[in-house]
């Protein structure tokens, strides 16, 4: 499928609030036809979310320690994961220090998510994307663990209010991006 004919598919979904605020831009560049190219996701003309070749990785965090020591992502811990803790330390530990070796390795396994996901950006593969998007159900897109199947189903005309707003707690696992595009969503209710 032809770029255009993409981005008016994926245009053609857009919530009514965010018809015209949101947009898809992909140059092509003339001379260099074998080249991935460059691709945004803009909001009210500014790039929020840029995808390059796979040379130029996108990197929000330059760290794992970075991202595990961020605020605002919050990693609940459940009794499988601290049971999974002592059974791998063989010996007597407090349960304190337990909890916190627990959230040190959820953290660990979410900033490695985060970084994959990040490097995964090109134009060539949001194309990919888009085009399992326009062809899964909404709610496979929602629940995925891809930062862009994320960003075009909270933009998405066929989530509703009470959707959106129930996924209040989900989003806090999130990457920083999606949290943004589901916060522009929410102001637009």
């Amino acid at each position: 499928m032809s770029w255009s004919k993409l981005k008016q598919q994926l245009e053609g979904f857009l919530c009514p609030a965010l018809n015209g605020r949101i947009e898809y831009r992909a140059p092509g560049y003339r001379y260099l036809p074998d080249k991935s190219g460059i691709c945004y996701i803009s909001v009210d003309k500014k790039n929020v979310l840029n995808m390059s070749d796979k040379t130029n990785a996108i990197r929000w965090y330059q760290t794992e320690l970075e991202i595990k020591n961020d605020p605002d992502i919050q990693i609940p811990i459940t009794n499988d994961d601290i049971e999974a803790v002592r059974k791998d330390t063989k010996g007597p530990v407090p349960e304190d220090r337990l909890i916190v070796m627990a959230r040190s390795r959820k953290s660990t396994e979410h900033a490695k998510e985060l970084l994959s996901a990040q490097a995964s950006l090109s134009k060539s593969n949001f194309i990919v994307v888009a085009n399992k998007f326009l062809t899964t159900p909404i709610e496979e897109s929602m629940e995925s663990n891809d930062i862009v199947l994320n960003i075009l189903a909270l933009v998405d005309r066929r989530v509703g209010r009470k959707r959106v707003l129930s996924m209040a707690e989900k989003m806090g696992l999130k990457h920083p991006v999606v949290r943004y595009f589901y916060e522009l969503r929410r102001s637009t209710l």
